[in-house]
C-alpha cells in the first residue's frame, strides 16, 4: 500500500535533474559554443573603422576685414548765411537751389545811412589832412610848436579809422556768398527788418560729401588714410557711393570706446544731400592672415571649433575668427598655416578618433 507514493516522490525528486541532463546533451550536440558567444566576434580590430574625410591646409595671404557702420552725410563746407547788422532788405539777388560762386550777392540792405556816414567821414578826413599840411609848413618856420603838429597828425589818423569804419558798415549791407556753393530756402522777403543773426539762407558746397560714422577701438590699428568705403542710402536703390578715408579722429570717445573717422564721397551731381542717412563698408588695410574653407568651421554652444588631422587622428582645436569673404573665413587664434582641417566628414569623427584622410581637389 506504501509502494506507490514512495515512487512518485522519487520520480518528482528526479524529473529537473533528468531536465538537466537532456539540456546539457542537446547543448554538446551542437558541436560549438552558444550563438553570440566570444566564438562568433571576427578576430583582429574590435570597434567601428576610421571614418574618411577630406582635408585641405588653410592658405596665408593678405586680407583686409570688412568693417560695417552707420554714418552721417556732411557737406565739405556748410554755412547759415546772417546779416551781420540790423536794416531792411531792399534786393534779394539768389532764387532758392541755385549755384553760386564765391563772393556772388546774395542779398542788399538799406544802404542810406550808412552811404551818408562815409561820405561825411571821408570829407572829416579831408579836412584833417589839409590841417595837417598847413601845419607842417609852419613848423618850419616854428610858427607851430611841435605838439600843435602832433595833434593835427593825431586828428588825421582819427579820420582814417573813422573812413574805415563807415566803409566796413556800408561793405556790410551787401550779403555775398563766402564760398561757392548751392543756396538753400530763403527765408526772408523784399521789405523784411533783419537783425544781427537772422538767418537769411543757407550755403552748402556739395560737390564733395563727407561722410563721418565711428568705429570700435579694437579696429584702430586696421585704420589708415586712403582706404577705400563704399556707402549707400535708403531711396537710392542699388546705387552705391565710393570714397576714400581722408581724416582720423586725435582722440577715442571715453563712453563709447569707438574714433570718429571721415571719409569723403564725390557728389558732382549732388545727389547726396546733407545729413543724409547712410551704410557704410570700409576694407581694412591687408595683413597676412590665414584662411581656411568655411565648410571647416563647427559651432558649438556659441564657440568655434575646427578638426585637424594629427599622426592619424582629429583633433578638435577651438579657434578665433575674424573678417570672412566668399567661401573662405579669416582665422586669428587657434590654428597654424601647416595644419590639415577636415573639410569633409566632420559629422563622422570624434576627437581623438582615427581618420582616414584624403586631400581634397
Amino acid at each position: 500500500m506504501d509502494t506507490l507514493p514512495i515512487m512518485t516522490r522519487a520520480a518528482r525528486v528526479s524529473s529537473p535533474l533528468v531536465l538537466l541532463a537532456l539540456i546539457a546533451v542537446t547543448g554538446c550536440s551542437k558541436g560549438g559554443p552558444a550563438a553570440g558567444g566570444p566564438g562568433d566576434r571576427p578576430m583582429g580590430r574590435s570597434g567601428p573603422p576610421p571614418a574618411e574625410v577630406l582635408v585641405e591646409t588653410g592658405q596665408l595671404r593678405p586680407f583686409g576685414i570688412v568693417i560695417e557702420a552707420v554714418g552721417t552725410a556732411l557737406a565739405r563746407e556748410s554755412v547759415d548765411i546772417t546779416a551781420k547788422v540790423g536794416n531792411t532788405v531792399t534786393a534779394i539777388r539768389f532764387q532758392e537751389g541755385q549755384r553760386v560762386g564765391a563772393g556772388s550777392v546774395l542779398v542788399e540792405l538799406d544802404r542810406a545811412q550808412t552811404a551818408a556816414a562815409l561820405v561825411e567821414a571821408e570829407a572829416s578826413l579831408m579836412e584833417s589832412r589839409n590841417q595837417f599840411n598847413r601845419g607842417r609848413d609852419l613848423s618850419v618856420t616854428q610858427a607851430l610848436s611841435r605838439a600843435q603838429l602832433d595833434q593835427l597828425e593825431t586828428a588825421v589818423k582819427t579820420g582814417e579809422a573813422r573812413v574805415t569804419a563807415a566803409r566796413s558798415r556800408l561793405a556790410d549791407t551787401v550779403i555775398r556768398a563766402p564760398f561757392a556753393g548751392r543756396t538753400g530756402l530763403r527765408r526772408v522777403s523784399l521789405g523784411s527788418l533783419v537783425s544781427p543773426g537772422t538767418v537769411i539762407t543757407t550755403l552748402d558746397d556739395s560737390s564733395v560729401i563727407k561722410l563721418e560714422f565711428t568705429v570700435p577701438q579694437s579696429l584702430l590699428g586696421s585704420l589708415e588714410r586712403g582706404l577705400p568705403i563704399e556707402a549707400r542710402a535708403d531711396g537710392f536703390g542699388e546705387r552705391s557711393f565710393k570714397g576714400t578715408l581722408t581724416t582720423l579722429d586725435s582722440r577715442i570717445d571715453p563712453v563709447t570706446r569707438s574714433i570718429a573717422v571721415r571719409a569723403e564721397l564725390p557728389n558732382a551731381d549732388g545727389a547726396i544731400k546733407p545729413g543724409l542717412f547712410m551704410t557704410v563698408q570700409l576694407r581694412a588695410k591687408a595683413v597676412p592672415t590665414l584662411m581656411i574653407p568655411e565648410e571647416a568651421l563647427v559651432p558649438e554652444q556659441g564657440r568655434t571649433f575646427v578638426f585637424v588631422v594629427r599622426d592619424g587622428k582629429a583633433q578638435r582645436l577651438e579657434v578665433r575668427t575674424g573678417g570672412r569673404e566668399p567661401g573662405s573665413v579669416a582665422v586669428l587664434e587657434g590654428l597654424t598655416a601647416q595644419d590639415s582641417v577636415i573639410v569633409e566628414g566632420t559629422q563622422r569623427v570624434r576627437d581623438g578618433g582615427e581618420v582616414v584622410a584624403k586631400p581634397r581637389t
